[in-house]
């Protein structure tokens, strides 16, 4: 997952993730404009959270929310 401090999906995003009892690697992507432009060039989204499974990008919050409703999470 890639996070900002200052996002608050991010957070949400975390906290659904540690109460299923699933393991993530967070990237912290806050103050690193480099970074940030790179992810964006890579996957054309601007906004936070993106989260991949398995190096494919699902999406943000929302997305991962859809998932766990399907039970697909």
């Amino acid at each position: 997952m890639y996070s900002k401090e200052s996002c608050p999906y991010c957070v949400r995003a975390k906290q659904l993730l540690k109460s299923k009892g699933i393991t993530f690697e967070e990237h912290n992507l806050e103050g690193k404009d480099k970074e940030i432009t790179e992810l964006k060039d890579r996957t054309g989204w601007r906004t936070f959270p993106q989260i991949f499974i398995d190096d494919k990008l699902i999406g943000g919050f929302t997305e991962l929310v859809a998932l766990d409703s399907r039970g697909e999470l």
